[in-house]
């Protein structure tokens, strides 16, 4: 074995070793540190720390200019909605019924000798989606004039801190409006009535002006058009809006959807497509590494080959040549190991420190993913240079023969 070790050291080319050390360094810290750095941040945008709850997106088609001159429907067909429903992340579905009828509003502002008055429009969802704190006042019963209404929270904002202000009109807060009565003039399919309206609540997660589906049911048989048509849009129940599942879906199906709910689940997967990308760049040099290392034990065995075929005809086992090479890898390799690892400890405890600032709860998982994938690549790297160092060491061996 000395014997060995002495040839091992005449030929030893520090500085091919020191770049198969440093390459072998690099692609391990960033194998590594991506994992780590993925595993620390992913909670933030996958739901796991309860920062992202259950949530709900209003889908609709794309209408685009062709779609608009031919005539294409922007409707979800059964087929659809059946799609939709058989997705893993949806949890519940709702359509959205328009009103098939005219309606006109108005508001007499008192003190002001002023009537707002306006066309509009109905739209109801199912109960189980509507978002007003009081929800027993959301019913209808057929032999009172009364329908409930629920508006959107920025219609409010846009009446306080717009019209009113250029008009000198006061301003109104959601109390003061379900006191005030709203004159509704429903007409259609030859028929028309007076209704009042009493607000119920603003809502923050629907876009529209919602009466209670029994109302929309009953208004349309008596006032639509009799024309039954699949919804233009539909409501959701997710459990994670940062499932990046549901982003490749709505893009695969060119489904858009309102407001940024989606904008957690596009971070999550670009963040997971760049911590591919830079693990499969550190992979890349990890490999390199490799066969920097075992073109210079090549070298070393090439350069001893005559010395080496000595020692296996004096009585020297394969086994016994090939040691010093592999235990030389080995020794290596565990350096680049604990090297890294010790580098991703201190600056995960950097950026953990950055974190904490910004969000306080902020813990992060432990470091034993780094760890175990250390260990993983370590024992791989290790295993392929044993063997490769095995196989020529019995090439030599067999040309002793």
């Amino acid at each position: 074995m000395k014997i060995v070790w002495k040839l091992l050291r005449q030929h030893l080319s520090i500085g091919q070793f020191a770049g198969f050390f440093l390459a072998n360094l690099v692609g391990m810290i960033i194998v590594l540190f991506s994992l780590q750095f993925y595993k620390d941040v992913a909670p933030f945008f996958s739901g796991n720390d309860n920062l992202l709850k259950s949530e709900y997106l209003i889908l609709s088609k794309k209408i685009s200019t062709l779609g608009s001159i031919t005539g294409q429907s922007s409707q979800f067909s059964e087929t659809d909605l059946e799609e939709i429903k058989g997705q893993p992340f949806v949890k519940n579905i709702g359509e959205f019924t328009s009103s098939q009828y005219h309606v006109s509003a108005g508001i007499n502002m008192a003190g002001q000798q002023m009537r707002l008055s306006t066309q509009m429009f109905f739209e109801s969802v199912p109960d189980a989606f509507v978002d007003i704190k009081s929800i027993s006042d959301w019913h209808f019963d057929e032999r009172d004039d009364l329908i409930p209404i629920i508006l959107p929270k920025n219609y409010l904002n846009l009446y306080n801190y717009g019209f009113a202000q250029s008009r000198s009109l006061p301003q109104l807060s959601e109390g003061i409006l379900g006191l005030i009565g709203i004159d509704i003039h429903i007409s259609g399919n030859g028929q028309n009535h007076d209704f009042k309206g009493n607000i119920v609540g603003f809502s923050n997660r629907l876009n529209t002006i919602l009466v209670p589906e029994s109302f929309m049911k009953w208004s349309n048989k008596i006032y639509g058009d009799g024309h039954t048509s699949t919804a233009s849009r539909i409501i959701i129940e997710i459990d994670n809006p940062a499932d990046d599942n549901i982003v490749q879906f709505l893009q695969k199906k060119g489904y858009e959807t309102e407001g940024d709910k989606l904008n957690a689940g596009k971070t999550n997967y670009f963040l997971k497509i760049i911590t591919g990308l830079v693990i499969g760049i550190g992979l890349i040099i990890s490999i390199l590494s490799f066969f920097v290392l075992m073109l210079s034990i090549y070298l070393l065995l090439q350069k001893n080959t005559q010395r080496l075929e000595n020692l296996l005809l004096i009585g020297y086992s394969p086994a016994q040549v090939s040691r010093p090479y592999q235990l030389l890898t080995i020794g290596l390799n565990s350096c680049v190991l604990i090297i890294s690892l010790t580098i991703i400890f201190f600056a995960r405890e950097y950026y953990i420190a950055l974190l904490n600032k910004m969000w306080p709860s902020f813990e992060g998982e432990n470091i034993f993913i780094s760890i175990a994938s250390g260990i993983l690549l370590f024992l791989a790297i290790s295993i392929f240079n044993i063997i490769a160092i095995r196989h020529k060491v019995n090439s030599l061996w067999d040309g002793t023969k």
